[in-house]
């Protein structure tokens, strides 16, 4: 007998659940943190043209993640400001 697991029905399901929107959530998430990282480095190596090649697949992965609503809408505007700016300075 652990003594994490639920005991309780609801809770049983509520834990199922959670696992469940996990691992819908998780591609998306990591699509939009490899995209951001992908940006970053292209900055950091001098590469502008492939960074502004990628900005708006960058901006759509951090669109879809606003969109199920795994960021906030001004976490999202504020990513996208982010690396639209990176690109502009360098």
């Amino acid at each position: 007998f652990c003594s994490f697991m639920p005991i309780i029905k609801s809770a049983i399901k509520r834990a199922r659940q959670n696992t469940v929107r996990q691992d819908r959530r998780k591609p998306v998430k990591s699509l939009m943190k490899t995209m951001m990282k992908k940006m970053e480095d292209f900055i950091k190596e001098g590469k502008k043209d492939e960074a502004l090649k990628i900005l708006p697949e960058t901006h759509k992965a951090i669109d879809m993640a606003q969109k199920i609503n795994i960021i906030n809408k001004n976490n999202a505007a504020r990513k996208k400001s982010k690396m639209a700016r990176m690109v502009a300075t360098k």
